[in-house]
């Protein structure tokens, strides 16, 4: 038995981080139901294999809830349901009776996810949230969408919190996750010096970095003392960036990574 078997999850959560968050509790066994507006959710476009993939284990029901027949409908999912997750700005949720849903249905938790904590009616996407905290690289675009994914597992958590709360209480209770503020613990990263240019991690630690090598790249982690003095060992090199550009440049992913499995090392190839 899964550790949620039992719990009942309704969400009416598009785009990322609610069918992220979902997919999770679905995983940890709750049983959850995705409401989607009869347009679809816009990710079954953007993405249809990382669609198709998250609501493996869930029911996808279409409903229409400005519609005063399919709004009942949403209601009957509720009455039954422990968590509630919607991912829209809160007058919208305000307009379909939802800011407070705890108020008609005791036992329900609401999980809002919002884009800014300050003001959650000011709209935005991934990109804005890591734009103001740092993650970025101009022009680059980034390559993972850093406030989505995290956004996704403080809900879960969140939810998880709700869980433990109702246990407590009885009752429901609304929690509201920002994507903003998922977006600046990532950036703390930076913030604090432990990662972009020059930091630590960011490159200037040789024992820390990406390295070319004879048909493509390597990623080498040795930021442990015994792994980086096993690494200048192994490879012969000085503890310079040099010396390992030197030591991995003649030799093919597949020979590096050998060598890595044989001698314990925190190396292996970049793949794209």
């Amino acid at each position: 038995m899964l550790p949620l078997t039992g719990v009942r999850v309704v969400s009416l959560a598009v785009n990322l981080p609610g069918p992220l968050a979902a997919a999770r509790l679905a995983e940890l066994g709750a049983s959850v139901v995705k409401v989607e507006p009869p347009a679809g959710d816009p990710l079954a476009a953007a993405a249809p294999d990382w669609y198709r993939m998250l609501i493996e284990h869930q029911e996808v029901v279409t409903l229409d809830v400005k519609q005063d027949a399919d709004r009942g409908k949403l209601d009957e999912l509720l009455a039954d349901a422990d968590l509630l997750i919607t991912s829209m700005r809160p007058t919208a949720l305000a307009r379909l009776g939802l800011a407070r849903p705890q108020d008609r249905f005791p036992k329900l938790s609401l999980i809002e996810i919002v884009g800014h904590a300050a003001d959650p009616e000011v709209p935005g996407h991934d990109l804005n949230y890591q734009a103001v905290h740092g993650t970025l690289t101009p022009p680059q675009m980034p390559t993972v969408p850093i406030a989505d994914m995290l956004g996704a597992e403080r809900t879960v958590s969140t939810a998880l919190a709700a869980l433990v709360r109702r246990a407590e209480t009885g009752g429901g209770e609304p929690y509201r996750v920002a994507l903003e503020d998922a977006a600046a613990r990532a950036g703390d990263a930076v913030r604090y010096r432990l990662m972009g240019k020059d930091a630590i991690l960011g490159g200037a630690f040789p024992g820390y970095g990406i390295y070319e090598c004879a048909d493509g790249h390597v990623a080498l982690g040795a930021v442990e003392p015994h792994f980086f003095m096993r690494t200048l060992e192994v490879f012969g090199a000085d503890g310079s960036h040099e010396s390992l550009r030197a030591a991995f440049a003649g030799r093919t992913i597949a020979e590096l990574e050998a060598i890595a499995a044989d001698k314990d090392l925190p190396l292996n190839g970049i793949r794209s």
